[in-house]
């Protein structure tokens, strides 16, 4: 069965070139780019991965992490934070707030997909 990926992202073009990606590795994308949207979007979806943007129209990322990490129904789904905030105390908070990994933009198409399949061996 295809994993099933939900990309959590406002800018069209990261949105293409992700779902370009996942798509190639047989994976299901579905695309959220309301912040605060993105919860219910969750419980709707249930996905396998979660790639999140930290910057979002209405909810930040964090703020998002924060919520499905109370959930017991999301609660151990990996999340990927991808962002162009890169710096130690972005990281910091995000790890803090239950991210799986974190990486910034702009990414390399390869580590992102090897990134994304670790994520989700380790779900299985």
């Amino acid at each position: 069965m295809a994993a099933k990926i939900l990309i959590v992202e406002d800018e069209p073009h990261i949105v293409e070139a992700v779902r370009f990606l996942f798509q190639r590795e047989g994976w299901e994308c579905t695309v959220e780019a309301d912040g605060a949207l993105a919860v219910d979007t969750v419980s709707s979806s249930d996905p396998d991965l979660i790639i999140l943007d930290h910057m979002l129209p209405n909810k930040s990322g964090i703020d998002i992490v924060k919520e499905l990490r109370q959930r017991e129904s999301s609660r151990d789904v990996p999340i990927l934070m991808l962002t162009a905030k890169g710096q130690a105390r972005d990281r910091q908070m995000a790890q803090l707030a239950g991210v799986s990994s974190f990486m910034t933009k702009p990414f390399a198409n390869g580590e992102l997909v090897e990134e994304a399949r670790h994520l989700l061996a380790d779900k299985a």
